[in-house]
C-alpha cells in the first residue's frame, strides 16, 4: 500500500474539502491510504501528489467522481436509530397532514414534501416511504414529493434501483415490512414499485447553493455535518433554513445538535426525541 505523507495528508484533505465539504486532518492518513489505494493503482498514480495533480487537471471529472465515493462514509441502515421514524410516524407526519390538509380543504391532492439531504444508498429515503405508506393507506389522496441526495454517484445509483444485498436488509429491516415492500432479485432484494416510484433521487453538493430545490415540509439531515467545518455547517443549516416552511421540521442526528451553529433554529422534544422548528 501507498503510504502518505503529511503533506500529501495537507493537500488532499483541502482539495476533498473542496469538492465534498467533508472535513479531514491529519489524525485520517490511514482512511487515505485504505480508501484511495485502489484508485491510486487504478490511475497509475506513483503517489499521492500524483493523485491530487491528475484530479484537478482531469477537465471530465471522473476522477473526482471516484475520490468522493470513495471517501464519502455511506453508513447507513432501514430506519436507524428508531426515534426519528417514531417521531415522523407520530408526531411530526400527522402534524402535517392535518395543517396541510386544512389548507388545501380537499380541493387537491395534500402536498408532502420531504428532503433527506444525505440519503447515501436511500436506506432512511425507503424507511420514510414505508412510514408514510403505512399512515396512508390512500397515496392518491396526496401529492408526496419524497426527495433523496447525496454526493455520490454510486450512492445514487444504488438509491434509484433499489436494491440491497442481504447484510444491508438485515441491518435495522423488520422481517414483516421486507416481505411486505421488497421482492427478491436474485441474491439481492429489491424495493417494490409503488414504494420506489415515491421516492426521486439526486446528486448534490450540499455546500453549493441550493437551488432548485423548493420548499419543504420536513428536512432530514442526519449525520452528515459532522464531517463539516465550523463555518460550513453553519452556511448548511442557515441555506436549510431558507427552504423549510415557516412550519416545517428539522431531524439531524441524535448525537448533534444546531447550538452555536444556526439561531434561525429552535430545538423542541417529543418523547425521547429532539427535532428543530424556526424560530417564530
Amino acid at each position: 500500500m501507498t503510504k502518505i505523507t503529511p503533506d500529501e495528508v495537507k493537500f488532499i484533505a483541502q482539495y476533498i474539502c473542496n469538492i465534498s465539504g467533508i472535513s479531514l486532518d491529519q489524525s485520517k492518513a490511514y482512511l487515505f491510504e485504505t480508501r484511495l489505494g485502489g484508485i491510486l493503482q487504478e490511475f497509475g498514480c506513483s503517489s499521492f501528489n500524483d493523485l491530487h495533480y491528475k484530479a484537478k487537471a482531469d477537465v471530465s471529472k471522473a476522477l473526482e467522481r471516484k475520490i468522493i465515493d470513495a471517501i464519502s462514509t455511506n453508513e447507513t441502515l432501514f430506519f436507524r436509530d428508531t426515534g426519528p421514524f417514531e417521531l415522523l410516524r407520530h408526531k411530526i407526519l400527522p402534524d402535517i397532514i392535518d395543517r396541510r390538509s386544512a389548507k388545501s380543504s380537499g380541493r387537491l391532492p395534500t402536498p408532502i414534501r420531504i428532503w433527506s439531504a444525505a440519503c447515501s444508498t436511500g436506506q432512511e429515503v425507503y424507511s420514510i416511504a414505508i412510514v408514510l405508506k403505512e399512515l396512508l393507506p390512500d397515496l392518491s389522496k396526496y401529492n408526496i414529493k419524497l426527495l433523496g441526495t447525496d454526493i455520490s454517484d454510486a450512492a445514487i445509483a444504488q438509491s434509484s434501483y433499489g436494491a440491497y444485498n442481504k447484510f444491508e436488509i438485515e441491518r435495522g429491516l423488520p422481517p414483516d415490512k421486507l416481505l411486505k415492500y421488497f421482492s427478491r432479485n436474485g441474491d439481492n432484494w429489491k424495493i417494490k414499485d409503488e414504494i420506489r416510484a415515491m421516492a426521486l433521487f439526486k446528486k448534490l453538493n450540499l455546500m453549493l447553493p441550493l437551488i432548485g430545490l423548493g420548499k419543504f415540509d420536513i428536512v432530514l439531515c442526519r449525520n452528515v455535518a459532522i464531517y463539516f467545518n465550523l463555518d460550513d455547517k453553519k452556511k448548511l443549516f442557515d441555506k436549510i433554513a431558507d427552504i423549510l416552511e415557516p412550519d416545517g421540521y428539522l431531524i439531524i442526528g441524535s448525537t448533534e445538535s444546531l447550538t452555536g451553529i444556526c439561531p434561525r433554529f429552535e430545538p423542541k422534544r417529543y418523547l425521547k426525541s429532539i427535532f428543530y422548528q424556526l424560530k417564530t
